[in-house]
């Protein structure tokens, strides 16, 4: 299955939370592919834990829609379809949007501070080139974003687009030139937010989310007419 490292680093918290952590991390970056297999032996062998605990976080996985199983194959990596995704896009931007106005509105100062500095590690993260250091920072960005929202129900439902997201989001940032996009909107984002302009702050997340969205789409459309040429 490649050379990343999936060592799991046994700690107080719950072990199958490090094993998902590790196998989503994984799947975000792309280490495991859409509709790739994922073989209970091998997985036990790269993460160095037992069958129960990569049971355990196969079934989360499911549940969160990034692992689809099928009788006589088990477990592999979900595909999203085009209009699933159009969808998906469509209703983050929404949820975003308000996420970010009510962060610019009711986030606290020790908030925006906390999401700047997931600007800057998003910044560092993206001159160095690595797709999980990305991943990961990008990931902080938005959990500092749902969290600053002080809106319980908008978080619980992002992170649950957020984690279908995770399929395209590797696709979108890899996608030429546009990195470099990604790091000047979030930056943006982030400074109306520290302005407590909530409405520069909500049509600066939609607008990031179109133009994520566009990308995205643009690949999977693009995937779609060379399968079928």
């Amino acid at each position: 299955m490649g050379s990343m490292d999936l060592q799991v680093t046994r700690q107080n918290a719950s072990l199958r939370i490090l094993v998902e952590d590790k196998l989503r991390q994984a799947i975000s970056s792309g280490h495991f592919k859409p509709g790739q297999r994922l073989v209970e032996r091998e997985l036990c062998e790269v993460t160095g834990v037992g069958r129960t605990s990569i049971r355990e976080a196969l079934r989360q996985l499911e549940a969160e829609g990034l692992i689809t199983s099928y009788p006589h194959r088990g477990p592999v990596v979900s595909t999203i379809s085009y209009e699933e995704a159009a969808q998906l896009y469509k209703v983050r931007a929404l949820l975003e949007s308000f996420a970010g106005q009510e962060f610019a509105e009711n986030g606290s100062e020790e908030d925006i501070h906390a999401l700047l500095e997931t600007v800057d590690e998003f910044e560092a993260a993206a001159a160095s080139g690595s797709g999980t250091r990305i991943i990961q920072a990008k990931t902080a960005f938005y959990d500092c974003l749902m969290a600053g929202s002080k809106n319980l129900f908008v978080k619980q439902m992002l992170t649950s687009l957020h984690n279908r997201v995770t399929l395209l989001r590797m696709t979108s940032m890899t996608q030429p030139g546009r990195l470099p996009h990604s790091v000047a909107e979030i930056k943006e984002i982030a400074a109306a937010i520290a302005q407590r302009d909530g409405q520069r702050a909500a049509e600066l997340c939609k607008q990031h989310i179109k133009v994520a969205a566009k990308v995205a789409l643009d690949h999977l459309s693009k995937n779609l007419s060379d399968s079928t040429d």
